[in-house]
């Protein structure tokens, strides 16, 4: 059994959720590229492996693995949700240019600081917007302005 496998398998006993063959395939691509899918993009890979699986069987998947917490969904102003599946905490940026979202190190807000009253907070992230290191040296190049 691969590291990888095993600690898939992990974090579905973790978890408490069954390892349907589907929610593994969903969980181990997300897991496998380190990238943030589409729904879409996560049905056509997995599809293409296994034609049997189908659109909906994706997106429920990737819906009861949210829930679990084994894979988060970032929400883009306007685009389609990406998920990913990185089992160590962090946070995102979103480009608001290409829309590529990249990780950036988990750090802990000040306790006590955010206005939240009464709220029971079960977790939180960070997502930072703006223009990516790419994005952002294409502009220089080409002396483009905001």
């Amino acid at each position: 059994m691969s590291s990888m496998s095993g600690e898939l398998r992990q974090a579905f006993l973790a978890a408490d959720v069954r390892p349907t063959v589907q929610r593994y395939a969903v969980l181990h691509y997300l897991a496998r590229n380190r990238v943030h899918a589409t729904a879409e993009e996560i049905f056509r890979e997995v599809n293409r492996r296994d034609p049997r699986a189908s659109r909906a069987t994706v997106y429920n998947s990737l819906k009861s693995l949210a829930r679990a917490g084994l894979v988060r969904e970032v929400v883009s102003d306007g685009k389609a949700a990406r998920f990913d599946a990185s089992l160590h905490p962090h946070h995102h940026f979103v480009c608001e240019r290409c829309g590529e979202v990249e990780d950036v190190a988990w750090f802990e807000l000040p306790a006590g600081k955010a206005p939240l009253g009464a709220r029971q907070v079960r977790s939180f992230e960070v997502v930072f917007r703006g223009v990516c290191e790419k994005c952002a040296a294409a502009q220089s190049l080409t002396g483009e302005t905001e």
